[in-house]
């Protein structure tokens, strides 16, 4: 493929946004983007404010090119959330530029920025049917200065057709200004652009998608682009919605890519009409062949194609804009790409069993989904949640399983716990933490490692700082457990169960048992009790050893693996057949 952008001068790419008292957010601030990130994609449901971003970068681009009058109250007023306070967009790239505009300071704070460091595209560019019948018919248009832009992400782009005429312009002088055969001008324009469409398409026959003829419009005629698709005959205005779409990016990224070689790029909804492969395709091959590598791409979705991808790139970050409250302070940073819950941005956690058809679906607290999602364990998914009480109420009003810490649970506690919420899995230790620091876990992994470990010597000294916070530990059982979420449905009212949990003598004796675990020296009688996240950190054996690695062990994933094995079976005893949309195990 020839490519049609020089080589850029430098790098344009964004690593921090803070947005005061902008569109909808009082304080936004986006930061840690890493500076390798090509592709920034923001995903959120409708209205959650990913196209405040990309107005933000319109407002920038207008103080850049001076060519937006920021004294117009209409202008003004769209960009400001509350009209009697400042306005304020600060944006930091990786070249060591930024940029910090206000209604005060906008069009002096810009002068330091080239002109081509934003290019935009709206959600609004769909041209049904072509309809210019002359070159020129639109007026004078400054490419460079991208003139025939929309100044708001509101307005309607209507640069299509003058992409047409730009690409005319550009065949025209390398027919006249050149010493190119015209094939190899075919090969510049048709075929590259063949290219692209077959990489997003496909080469199978009935979806392949080629362009066959481009003539311009003229002599009272519109444009002849016409397209074969199988054994038919395609012109543009009976192309589907999808495929104008795809050929619309296409034909503008071709015709004006090579004047914005150090470029922030920001294009709303690209996956517009498309199917979810369709959508992974169009996006890697925006993302790899058509914008250059000293730019950044960012765009909004919701849609599955675009966030696989996205996960499976490592040039690329997601912002997840959900359940923002856009009148508090918001501080968002790249999420996680082997979290899960992106994809509830697009099928929503509701309907996660269709997208994981045929898996277990199991929540689990924080970050110990990644963990979790170490072990290889057959039909298994692992999804985060906020925290125990999070997990505990999914499981409680939905058929999902959920696995908690142990925290400060009573034997018993599990018992009735087990019987009254079965799909509700409880660890063996205190936490996660107690399971990667388990003496049989270490040996294990310092024996991988070629390295000593005396795991006598570690009980040992476990057993001693054990024994230094026992009481500071136990005096807070009580109060500790009055914040557990369990039985406190009406059904339970008043029972003995909910009176566990609340500060009550039942409560109380819970606690005492447990205080008695931690009072004792045998090592598995105390260590399902001991919080190993909090205390014990001290000891010279769990020290500069990465999480990640411990949950790699064969005893670590025995230890998940019986938990969920005897859970599945207790809850087909009390005799249901499926669990979390998959059915039970023999």
């Amino acid at each position: 493929m020839i490519p049609l952008f020089p080589i850029g001068l430098g790098c344009m790419k964004i690593t921090k946004i803070h947005l005061s008292n902008f569109k909808r957010f009082s304080d936004l601030l986006i930061e840690n983007i890493p500076p390798h990130s090509k592709l920034v994609l923001m995903i959120g449901a409708n209205g959650s404010g990913k196209s405040s971003v990309f107005d933000a970068f319109g407002f920038c681009d207008g103080a850049i090119k001076r060519d937006i009058s920021i004294r117009e109250e209409e202008f003004l007023n769209y960009f400001k959330k509350k009209n009697d306070q400042p306005v304020s967009v600060k944006i930091n790239f990786d070249n060591d530029l930024s940029i910090a505009l206000s209604d005060s300071q906008y069009y002096d704070a810009a002068k330091n920025l080239p002109p081509h460091s934003f290019y935009g595209r709206t959600s609004l560019r769909q041209v049904p049917k072509l309809t210019r019948t002359s070159l020129g018919q639109s007026g004078r248009i400054s490419f460079e200065n991208d003139s025939d832009r929309p100044k708001l992400s509101i307005e309607r782009d209507n640069r299509f057709e003058n992409d047409v005429e730009r690409i005319t312009q550009m065949i025209y002088r390398d027919v006249f200004q050149s010493n190119q055969s015209s094939e190899q001008i075919r090969k510049k324009y048709i075929h590259q652009i063949n290219a692209s469409l077959q990489n997003i398409f496909g080469n199978e026959n009935g979806t392949k998608l080629s362009l066959v003829e481009f003539i311009p419009p003229g002599d009272g005629r519109t444009a002849a682009i016409n397209f074969s698709k199988g054994e038919s005959a395609i012109h543009y205005n009976y192309l589907s919605a999808g495929e104008k779409a795809v050929f619309n990016l296409l034909m503008n990224l071709m015709s004006r890519v090579s004047l914005y070689p150090d470029t922030v790029y920001y294009i709303d909804e690209i996956d517009l009409h498309l199917n979810t492969a369709l959508q992974f395709s169009l996006l890697k091959e925006i993302t790899e062949n058509l914008i250059p590598d000293n730019c950044q791409l960012w765009t909004a979705s919701h849609s599955l194609g675009f966030i696989e991808y996205a996960k499976q790139t490592e040039t690329a970050s997601i912002i997840d804009f959900g359940n923002l409250d856009f009148d508090l302070p918001r501080i968002l940073s790249p999420e996680a790409k082997d979290n899960p819950d992106i994809y509830e941005i697009a099928v929503g956690k509701s309907i996660l069993p269709s997208l994981f058809k045929g898996k277990r679906i199991f929540f689990v607290e924080n970050q110990d989904k990644n963990y979790f999602a170490s072990v290889d364990i057959l039909n298994t998914v692992f999804v985060s949640d906020n925290d125990r009480n999070s997990v505990f109420h999914k499981v409680r009003t939905s058929n999902y399983c959920g696995i908690i810490d142990r925290d400060f649970l009573s034997d018993d506690d599990i018992l009735q716990i087990r019987r009254h919420y079965p799909n509700l899995f409880v660890l063996r230790y205190y936490s996660i933490e107690n399971c990667l620091y388990h003496p049989d876990n270490l040996d294990e992994y310092y024996s991988s490692k070629g390295l000593p470990f005396n795991k006598e010597e570690y009980i040992s000294q476990l057993t001693e700082a054990k024994n230094l916070c026992k009481d500071s530990i136990a005096l807070q059982l009580a109060l500790k457990r009055t914040e557990y979420p369990f039985f406190r449905e009406p059904e339970y009212s008043e029972s003995p169960l909910q009176k566990r949990f609340k500060n009550e003598k039942q409560n109380v004796e819970q606690s005492a048992a447990i205080a008695r675990n931690l009072n004792s020296d045998d090592f598995e009688t105390y260590y399902k009790s001991l919080p190993m996240k909090k205390y014990c950190t001290q000891l010279r054996q769990r020290q500069h050893i990465p999480k990640s690695e411990l949950s790699k062990t064969k005893w670590f994933e025995k230890n998940l693996d019986d938990l969920i094995r005897i859970g599945l079976q207790d809850y087909k005893i009390l005799g249901h057949e499926r669990l979390g949309g998959c059915p039970l195990p023999n």
